[in-house]
């Protein structure tokens, strides 16, 4: 009995190992990535000529239509659904996982194990730390009065919109301009935030109210006794 070759799928991914120069010399892309049909890397920005490298560590899975532009830097690890767009400048840390169609804008920090869910809009400017989650269709918006010619001045530096540390964002919520979100936060499904969300507390409404502290939650399937017990757990 002979076995038969599998015909490589139409959808396979094109491997790159990390040496092999099949991208412009300006983009370095580290060993065992993969990157889908129609990615774009590399990209380059009618606004700002002169951009450095785009650096993506190892271990890279690119999806189809992803487009990530020059001057971006990013860690190991790195994931994008279908259709993600990541503009110049971006600094991001080691497992990223970006959904599909979610445009991340330009000059943001995004920490490590950060995962933010598909069709999120991310503007310029905006500090994401380590191991926030945001769900789908989140909105971040940076100009309290837009289109202000000054935008760059009122949405950076101090006035940067910050996502704190493992905070949760339900889906559909809006972040305004000038928020904080405090570490561990949590943020209900399309809620509208206009003010700072204090560490720990849960948040919910149009605007945004502290409804109670996330040591208060509880699983309504009791399958676990503390709030967002797996956290807890020791990783190997």
């Amino acid at each position: 009995m002979t076995s038969r070759r599998r015909k490589p799928s139409r959808n396979a991914y094109q491997r790159v190992p990390g040496s092999e120069p099949i991208f412009p010399k300006n983009v370095r892309i580290g060993p065992r990535a993969r990157v889908g049909k129609y990615a774009i890397l590399g990209h380059t920005s009618s606004r700002t000529r002169r951009l450095g490298p785009l650096v993506i560590g190892k271990n890279a899975v690119i999806r189809s239509h992803t487009v990530i532009y020059l001057g971006t830097v990013i860690g190991d690890d790195f994931e994008t659904g279908h259709g993600a767009l990541v503009r110049e400048n971006n600094q991001i840390g080691d497992r990223v996982r970006i959904g599909s169609f979610a445009e991340i804008g330009r000059e943001n920090r995004i920490g490590d194990d950060v995962r933010i869910h598909s069709r999120c809009f991310i503007p310029e400017f905006v500090e994401i730390q380590d191991r926030a989650w945001l769900g789908p269709a989140v909105t971040v918006l940076n100009i309290p009065h837009p289109p202000c010619p000054s935008f760059e001045q009122c949405a950076s530096g101090a006035n940067r919109v910050v996502i704190g540390r493992n905070a949760k964002v339900g889906g559909g919520a809006v972040i305004g301009p000038w928020v904080n979100v405090g570490e561990n936060a949590l943020i209900g499904a399309g809620s509208v935030v206009i003010r700072d969300v204090p560490r720990n507390a849960v948040v919910v409404g149009n605007p945004a109210r502290k409804i109670k502290a996330v040591s208060k939650l509880t699983c309504d399937l009791g399958l676990y006794k503390v709030p967002y017990e797996w956290e807890r757990r020791p990783t190997r």
